[in-house]
Order: structure tokens, then sequence, then C-alpha cells
């Protein structure tokens, strides 16, 4: 009890017992039945990340919109689109350093809950906005709860799962925010953009109303020594007919090995700033890819390259490559392990992003209009052969590589390796960093791309993905089947057996 079962070796290695093994024929059912819970706890959080993604992208068919508008109250110029489309992930910013506080103080389901007020406030500031301040201070709500629930859902779904699922479930949240930008990009080939945030509305409250009904996770009421309430949401987790004190009492082991907050001078350890660490420069590294502007601006990228189809159409194209992409990665990530789709990820995403660079580049300029304007201002050729289809494409493999890794893996790692105590501060400030650089990126896109050329940023994203390959290669652990008290004691212990 005192020490994880760190020696124990094999696919089949469960840190908590469970019942007796079933028969072969029935362990999918016995699985099924013994996860429904989860199952559906989990996706009563992960409606909040469907908000995320739906608001991430609002921008991609909006901007367009807003730029031709006839309202001169409402028509953006290229620097307030800019803003427009970056002042998101300034929210989400302090989404995420709000989130170092309601983690630990409110808990990971009430923040989630939490974050309903922001979004439903930002949603109608944009439906029923006349003037473009309006629009600027709904963009920045509905940022905001994004940055709050990508530091709160993610660390929710990993402490009421058990490890035979945590990476399926894991890579949930990126898979309803795929869903969700999939929506927005589809609903925006039929709705005005007022409408389109009238639309938002409505995950929000179905998060609201399923969330009310779930327990809290019983990690976080074990480090608040609300044992009985920790013991009742376990049992109701894992289903009345299951054993669970085996795994409450690991838990509780190993919280009461620890104190129930991180002091600054303890941050010194290595078993506390390592995976803290790791956790940063992935979700630091994550941006840098260019995941964040190439989503935003995904439709105005594509009105600046010839291309075959109309831009509304890549935009929802693409949307339905990556919701497909991440499937994959949900069903593979506890078969193929986490460091390889990183891999697989990284690899595809630089020869994407050189492709595009490369043909941006390699281009000649247009000569004759046909009224569409691109990022620069210049007009644009009407496209005359299957050449075209390349921004199409590059952009799709783009998107599946980070769909397939580096989207949704970074989130799970992020709530598989920050210890306990500093798993609520930390992910805060993961999410802080990462929108803090998703907001450099997004508000510099524009800039850049007038003053060097479209290619240039997919050339510097090129060059970010060979340095992610090295940093999976000598820094990110495998957690594949491990529980969340084993790969604490991994960075306590510094053993590296049972991650290989």
């Amino acid at each position: 009890m005192q020490e994880p079962l760190l020696g124990a070796e094999g696919p089949g290695y469960d840190t908590f017992s469970e019942r007796p093994p079933p028969a072969p024929g029935d362990r999918a059912w016995v699985r099924i039945q013994h996860n429904k819970r989860v199952f559906l706890a989990t996706f009563a959080a992960v409606l909040g990340n469907f908000s995320f993604g739906y608001a991430l992208v609002y921008t991609s068919p909006v901007i367009p919109a807003l730029e031709h508008t006839s309202d001169p109250d409402l028509r953006l110029t290229k620097d307030q689109a800019s803003w427009f489309g970056s002042v998101f992930t300034l929210g989400a910013a302090a989404g995420g350093f709000s989130a170092m506080l309601f983690n630990d103080l409110l808990g990971r389901k009430l923040s989630i809950m939490f974050s309903a007020v922001p979004s439903a406030a930002g949603y109608a500031l944009m439906a029923g906005a006349h003037r473009f301040w309006m629009l600027l201070l709904g963009r920045t709500l509905t940022g905001f709860a994004g940055g709050l629930t990508a530091a709160c859902i993610p660390v929710y779904v990993s402490e009421i799962s058990t490890p035979r699922v945590r990476g399926a479930l894991g890579a949930t949240p990126q898979l309803m925010a795929v869903f969700g930008s999939l929506s927005l990009y589809a609903l925006g080939l039929r709705l005005p953009w007022r409408w389109l945030a009238v639309a938002g509305e409505g995950p929000v409250f179905i998060m609201i109303l399923l969330l009310s009904f779930m327990p809290n996770s019983p990690r976080f009421l074990l480090s608040r020594g609300r044992n009985e309430e920790a013991l009742k949401a376990l049992t109701w987790l894992r289903g009345a007919h299951t054993d669970v004190h085996w795994e409450f009492e690991q838990i509780r082991d190993n919280i009461q090995r620890q104190s129930s907050r991180i002091s600054w001078a303890e941050t010194r350890d290595p078993h506390v700033y390592r995976p803290i660490a790791i956790a940063l420069l992935m979700r630091f590294l994550q941006q840098l890819t260019g995941i964040t502007p190439i989503l935003v601006y995904l439709q105005s990228i594509f009105a600046s390259t010839a291309v075959l189809l109309p831009p509304k159409d890549d935009a929802a194209i693409v949307g339905a490559v990556r919701l497909f992409s991440v499937l994959i990665a949900a069903l593979t990530m506890d078969l193929a392990g986490r460091k390889v789709l990183l891999f697989i990820s990284a690899s595809i995403m630089f020869a994407a992003n050189l492709t595009l660079g490369l043909y941006v580049h390699l281009s000649p300029r247009p000569l004759a209009p046909n009224g569409t304007m691109d990022l620069e201002g210049a007009p644009l050729a009407s496209p005359t052969n299957y050449l075209t289809l390349v921004p199409l494409l590059a952009t799709m493999f783009f998107i599946m590589g980070y769909a397939m890794g580096w989207g949704p893996i970074t989130w799970l790692l992020m709530s598989e390796i920050l210890p306990l105590r500093a798993r609520g501060m930390a992910s805060g400030l993961c999410v802080l960093v990462s929108w803090l650089t998703a907001f450099a990126l997004t508000k510099s896109f524009l800039p850049v791309v007038h003053a060097f050329g479209l290619q240039m940023p997919f050339f510097f994203f090129a060059t970010i993905c060979l340095v992610n390959l090295l940093f999976t290669g000598c820094c990110v652990p495998e957690t594949k089947g491990r529980s969340l008290e084993q790969i604490e004691s991994f960075f306590r212990t510094g053993r590296r057996s049972f991650l290989r």
C-alpha cells in the first residue's frame, strides 16, 4: 500500500483491482457496463469543449462577412479583423489564469459549470452587437470560458477515469472541440453571423443541465477531506456492484502522503518541476505549430490562395477531416501509445506546412481578379487546374496530423503527469502559457503575412514541428495503461521501468 505496484508488467496490468476477470466473450460487455457512468460524466463535461471549439473558429466565416457588411459601425478594417480574431486567445489566457484558483477552490466540476456564465453572456453580446466593442467583448468572454474549461475538463476527465479507458476519454475534450468547430463551419454555410452566435448558446445550457447530476472528482473531494462524499462519488462512477475500496484506499494513501497545498519551495524538487516543465513546454510547442491562427483565419487563408472550391466549402471539409482524425487518435491512443502518435503527428504537420509554404512561395501572382481579396489585399485569379487542390490537401493533412497527436495528447498528458498537489494550479498555468502564445501568433499572423508573404508563417510552423520531434524523443514519458498514482510515483522515484 505504501508504494504503487511499479514492478508489474504486461498490457493487462491495472493498478486498481476490479471484479474477478470475466469470460473472454463477456469482457467487452462488462467493461462497458463498468465505465458507462464515467462515459456519461465525461460527455456532460466535454460539452464545454464543444462550446470552446465552436467559439474558437467563430471568426472564420464571420470576418469575411463583416469586412463586406453594409453597416459602417460593424464593417471591419484589417486591424480590427486582426483584433477580432486574436482577442479570443487573450480571454482564454485569462480563463486559464483563473483556473489556477477555481480548479482547487471550487473543484473541477463547479469550475466547468461556472464557465457557462461568461460563455452565454459572450454569445448574447455578439448576437446583438451593433458596435465593434460589443463584438470584442463577446469574443473575449467566450475566450475566457474556453480557457477555463480547457484547464478544468482534462483534469476532471482524467481523475474520474480508470487506466483502461483514460487514453480514449482523454481524447474526448479535443474530439468535442473539433466537433464544435465542424458544427460552426457547417452552420456557417447556411446561417448569418448573428444566428451563429445564437446557436452557440444551446450546448452551454445542456452542459449545465447534465453536470448538475454528475459527481465531483473523487480525488478532489479526498484532497479536501470530504471522504464520505468521495467514496459515494467513486461508487457512483464505478457502479454499485463494483468493489471500489482498493481504489479508494490507494487514492487516499497517495493524498495523505502529500500536503494539501504545494509551496513555492517545493517546486524546486525534480519530481514537481519536471512534469510541470514538460506540460508547459508541450502546450507552448503545440501552439507554435500554428494551429490557432490557421483555424481562426482558415477561410481567409483559402480565399488568399488559388483554390478549386469555394473557401467556405474548403473550411467545412477541413473541419470534417479534423473530426475524423481525432476519432482515430481516440481509438488508437491506448493501443499505439502517446509517444508514437506524437511522432507521427509532428511528421505529418512538418510535411504539410512545408508543402503549403512552398506552394505559396512558388506560385506566380495572379493577374485576373475574381472579386476575392486575399490576406494582403491583392485580388486573386480564378483557379484553372487541379494543382490548386494543393492548399486544401496540405491544410487537411496539417489538421489531420495535429488532431492525431499534438492536439489531444498534449491535453491528456497535462492531466496525467502533473502532480496532484499542483494539478489545479499547474493546469491553469499551462493554459495561460498556451493562450498567451496563441495570442502572440494570431495577432501577428496578418502583419507578418502583409510584410513577408503568406509563405513565411508556414515555414516557421514547419521548423517548430521538427523541434517537436526532438522534444518528444528526449522529454516525453510514455503513460499508456498506467494509473495517475503510478505516473506520479515515476517522477517521485525516478524509476523508469514501468513507463516502458
